[in-house]
């Protein structure tokens, strides 16, 4: 489920940017300049620390996002978000040298925040330090841990990523159960309570459809039966019958930037720009083809 949940966290930022940036910074709707929107440098990011290709090494979810200020000129920083599933000895290590590297290739000023979503409570440290022979170094970051956030504080806030904070601290719930149906129940009436909070609040609806589908898929249960329960209380909770699903949410995604990098190229261009971002999301060729129109010929020579 590891490579579901890291499209879900992408998608998530990419998807309530602003309310993510509103909701570790009280602040930030007088700094940034939302109007004019986020640009997500994912092959920026790349260059400047490829992905490891070991599939078992450790794995966190990047984004480095250029977002615009509201200062007279047209400054930008970049913005910098780990989020850490488990914890790496070096990870004070690793943030630093996304800090440097990002810094000599774009020299813009940097924020960077750690998201910790493992299940412990226990404090990380927030920096990194070198200090020899009267020569030293001390990086700062900004943190967040999940796990030791207040349910109370959440559920009260009127910003759309604390059910984010609320969906990833519940699937958290019931690891010490031996019983994989009395952690799917437990699972059931955190989920649902959930989803009544999220209909509760004064959300946009595109936000809420991303929300349910992070919501949906993010709180895995290990009973089949347990999630058509789920999805038939969401039914009559939501009065509809139709509910978007990974894949869908994951190709309206692709459609819209596809959208946009093809519009100038044909449709047929269009449909190419549309099938490498759903190849990129790890969706199977059968599943693209049947979106695209294309065949599973042209898709598996991407």
């Amino acid at each position: 489920m590891r490579r579901k949940d890291d499209i879900l966290w992408k998608g998530i930022l990419e998807d309530i940017f602003d309310d993510f940036l509103c909701f570790l910074n009280p602040e930030a709707a007088d700094i940034f300049d939302f109007d004019k929107g986020f640009e997500f440098l994912d092959k920026e990011l790349e260059q400047v620390f490829p992905p490891e290709n070991d599939e078992y090494s450790p794995k966190v979810i990047d984004k480095l996002v250029k977002v615009f200020t509201k200062a007279g000129k047209e400054e930008w920083i970049l913005v910098h978000v780990e989020v850490q599933g488990q914890y790496q000895k070096d990870f004070a290590s690793r943030m630093y040298t996304y800090f440097y590297r990002i810094l000599d290739k774009y020299q813009k000023p940097i924020v960077a925040y750690a998201i910790f979503t493992e299940a412990n409570t226990k404090e990380r440290p927030n920096h990194f330090a070198i200090d020899f022979m009267g020569t030293s170094l001390r990086y700062t970051f900004n943190t967040y841990k999940i796990a030791g956030q207040s349910d109370e504080a959440l559920q009260a806030s009127d910003n759309p990523f604390a059910l984010v904070v609320l969906t990833a601290k519940a699937a958290l719930a019931g690891k010490d159960l031996k019983s994989s149906r009395e952690r799917d129940e437990l699972l059931l009436n955190l989920k649902l309570n959930l989803t009544r909070l999220l209909l509760a609040k004064q959300i946009a609806k595109e936000k809420i459809r991303v929300l349910m589908n992070f919501l949906r898929y993010y709180i895995h249960f290990e009973n089949q039966d347990i999630n058509t329960k789920f999805e038939q209380q969401v039914e009559i909770l939501t009065e509809r019958s139709n509910t978007m699903g990974i894949e869908e949410l994951l190709l309206e995604r692709a459609e819209r930037k596809g959208r946009n990098e093809g519009e100038k190229k044909g449709e047929y261009q269009k449909a190419l720009e549309i099938a490498r971002e759903l190849k990129k999301e790890g969706l199977t060729s059968a599943f693209i083809a049947k979106a695209t129109k294309l065949s599973v010929e042209e898709i598996e020579k991407l």
